[in-house]
């Protein structure tokens, strides 16, 4: 159960957003920036890094509905997400994106601890300045996605079959709830 008075059953930040549309619109149209604006990083690799990042924080709802995401635009190849999930440094990815996951896993410890040379690695690995930004920011924001989501204790499905389905609806963008009558 919440630790506020949100909508019963519905998962996730969904419900924390539905208690404040005010500010959970803010939250829904950065998200929609970073995972489905325009960016150098597939949407799959940006959905990737954000279930990576929210296994990383121990966040349950954010790291399955992420990772079904991926999976979706991952397609044929969605076992590339529960490889990450698994053990990210044998996963069937490239160089590059191994070393943009290294960079979020940091970020998800302390920006801190992102050095000159995670940086260097990855753009010897081919990755732009641009792709190392989205990534840094995408690692931040689920940092606090996920702290927004378990610090209010939102509403965490357990069935596997719950995720798909949003991961279904979360490929196609994130939009606003509508509002919470009372």
């Amino acid at each position: 159960m919440a630790h506020i008075n949100v909508p019963e059953g519905v998962p996730g930040i969904r419900s924390l957003v539905m208690f404040r549309p005010e500010t959970g619109k803010y939250l829904y149209e950065l998200a929609q920036e970073l995972l489905r604006g325009e960016s150098p990083l597939s949407q799959a690799e940006r959905e990737l890094i954000a279930a990576y990042v929210s296994k990383r924080n121990d966040c349950f709802f954010c790291m399955s509905s992420h990772a079904a995401a991926a999976r979706c635009l991952y397609q044929s190849h969605e076992a590339i997400v529960d490889e990450v999930l698994k053990d990210m440094s044998s996963a069937a990815i490239s160089d590059k994106m191994k070393a943009l996951l290294n960079i979020a896993g940091k970020v998800q410890i302390l920006g801190k601890e992102v050095t000159k040379e995670d940086i260097d690695l990855a753009k010897q690995e081919g990755a732009t300045d641009k792709e190392l930004h989205d990534t840094v920011l995408i690692a931040a924001a689920f940092c606090m996605f996920n702290r927004y989501v378990d610090g209010l204790a939102s509403f965490t499905p357990t069935d596997p079959e719950a995720y798909k389905e949003m991961g279904k609806h979360m490929v196609k963008g994130y939009n606003l709830p509508p509002k919470q009558t009372s």
